[in-house]
């Protein structure tokens, strides 16, 4: 990948060159359209005192907008980009809560907001794939919380029924990722 660096303009003369006020929504938009068909993973636009920093890829898949000078209204940052990694293995698809629990079997929840992760690194195997027999406190996934990789252990030595959540998905607080029916 490469890099290349901008030299910074002089303020006044860029302000008379584009006059535009801060940043809109569909020029964010537009900008984060015209990077999907790159291999560009970063980018960083200031204008006017303000800044769009946009960050694509698996660490990072947001864009925020910052104000140097003045407060402006806040704009929403466009959907995260699809994870490029693919499965190891076919998951079952996410299901409301409603249903998983009505299934046989105990639920392992997420103990805090973060990002699921199904293997300890992305070159790694999974830690349990569907049809697995899992002893109690063997480790079933891992979740991002604060830049804390959290082991999720076992409650119950079982089979792995279902693996509710997508690899580096964000789940919730309280939130549904295995459901393990009791051996």
């Amino acid at each position: 990948m490469a890099t290349r660096r901008v030299e910074p303009i002089d303020r006044a003369k860029a302000a008379s060159q584009n006059p535009a006020g801060p940043f809109t929504l569909e020029e964010v938009k537009a900008l984060v359209q015209v990077l999907e068909g790159t291999d560009v993973t970063s980018l960083r636009w200031e204008r006017n005192g303000q800044q769009v920093v946009i960050h694509r890829g698996r660490a990072a898949s947001s864009a925020e907008v910052r104000s140097v000078s003045a407060p402006s209204p806040l704009v929403a940052p466009p959907p995260p980009a699809p994870s490029a990694a693919p499965a190891a293995a076919p998951i079952a698809e996410p299901r409301p809560a409603a249903a998983a629990q009505a299934a046989p079997g105990v639920l392992v929840t997420s103990p805090f907001v973060g990002t699921f992760y199904r293997a300890p690194s992305p070159d790694a195997p999974p830690f349990v794939e569907v049809g697995d027999v899992v002893k109690k406190g063997q480790a079933l996934c891992i979740v991002e919380a604060m830049k804390l990789m959290n082991e999720i252990e076992a409650e119950v030595p079982g089979k792995v029924a279902e693996i509710l959540v997508q690899n580096a998905a964000p789940v919730e607080f309280g939130q549904a990722l295995f459901r393990i029916v009791p051996a």
